[in-house]
């Protein structure tokens, strides 16, 4: 992305300056209504941007069929609705569709399935799933869509929101896993700041006002960290050796 701007009415989000290798994980952090989802959506194609030029493999973005585009990028959005009570085998299905029908796109989604634990879903619909079922459906079909390529790029809005703790550092550990042995890139949306410590190597902090930060992740981001939220920031570790950053209380702040 160079120099990039998005208008919508009278609001204005950039410029927008971001380069992303092959096989980064990048963590896109910042408060609410900073911009984040918009760099997703732009850096996605799913919209296009106001000026300024996005470009993916040495091509701009614009000149990609999006059928072409879809073999080397998959895009996870936040909110997962859907306007037919699909099965879990079809739904996960559906990332093969930009690819040419053979033997082996049963074996695929059958993987796929598997790698995210939901085999014993296959047969439910959809509407019948919980939230946290229906997010590791979804990022299986990321799975499928991106099995059998190379330096592709997934895209991820708050990947883990309705997932239970006890099952989000287990689905990061698996998408990362998944995308080293391909060498794909994930960017993704993220809140909560320690999940992006442990496992995304930079950190894209967008402050009010769209300005862009890029930093590495570790315990030198904690100033930067601490300017984008407004808060002090505590650095620990845990037991197992990961840090974690926990926010402090400024009573001087509290609302009576």
């Amino acid at each position: 992305m160079e120099n990039v701007h998005k208008k919508y009415g009278q609001h204005s989000f950039g410029p927008f300056t971001l380069r992303i290798r092959s096989g980064e994980s990048m963590a896109i952090l910042g408060p609410n209504g900073a911009g984040k989802s918009t760099l997703l959506k732009l850096l996605s194609g799913s919209t296009s941007p106001t000026s300024g030029q996005i470009r993916f493999n040495d091509r701009p973005l614009s000149a990609w069929d999006p059928h072409q585009l879809s073999q080397h990028r998959a895009v996870l959005t936040q909110f997962h609705e859907m306007a037919f009570a699909l099965s879990v085998h079809v739904v996960i299905g559906l990332g093969r569709v930009s690819r040419v029908r053979s033997a082996s796109c049963d074996q695929i989604v059958a993987r796929a399935g598997e790698m995210l634990g939901v085999t014993h879903l296959m047969a439910r619909t959809v509407d019948t799933l919980s939230g946290g079922e229906l997010a590791r459906v979804h990022l299986a079909r990321i799975f499928a869509q991106l099995w059998d390529v190379e330096d592709g790029y997934i895209l991820m809005d708050e990947p883990i929101a309705a997932v239970d703790p006890g099952l989000q550092d287990l689905l990061l550990e698996t998408l990362m896993r998944f995308a080293r042995i391909r060498r794909h890139a994930v960017i993704a949306v993220m809140h909560d700041v320690n999940h992006a410590l442990r496992y995304f190597s930079r950190l894209t902090l967008v402050h009010p006002g769209s300005e862009l930060e890029c930093v590495e992740s570790g315990v030198d981001a904690k100033q930067s960290l601490e300017q984008l939220y407004g808060v002090r920031l505590a650095c620990l570790t845990d037991e197992q050796g990961d840090l974690v950053m926990m926010p402090l209380r400024n009573l001087s702040k509290n609302i009576p």
